[in-house]
């Protein structure tokens, strides 16, 4: 069994890493990019789903469960961004 402080240094390297890689990220590109990580939203889920389903202790499948839930949000949340943005490139009506 790995032990905790390695889980959470890698879990704090990867914070650190990732906040970096987004913070340099121009702010016209963050609404293509997050149109892009629905796709890795959806593995999450499934990913979460696979592990809920297969889990013995109650505890482990609360877990789950929130993870389910939190993905759903940041999937339903970023095809909201992106229609919204589809949006303004459509040609309004004219009356």
């Amino acid at each position: 069994m790995i032990p905790i402080w390695i889980l959470l240094v890698v879990f704090a390297a990867a914070t650190a890493v990732g906040y970096k890689i987004i913070g340099d990220v121009p702010s016209l590109l963050h609404t293509p990019l997050m149109s892009g990580l629905n796709a890795l939203s959806g593995v999450t889920i499934s990913g979460a789903l696979v592990s809920t389903a297969l889990a013995v202790h109650t505890g482990n499948r609360i877990l789950g469960i929130v993870a389910i839930v939190l993905a759903m949000i940041n999937v339903v949340g970023g095809f909201l961004v992106t229609h919204r943005m589809l949006r303004m490139f459509r040609k309004k009506e004219i009356r």
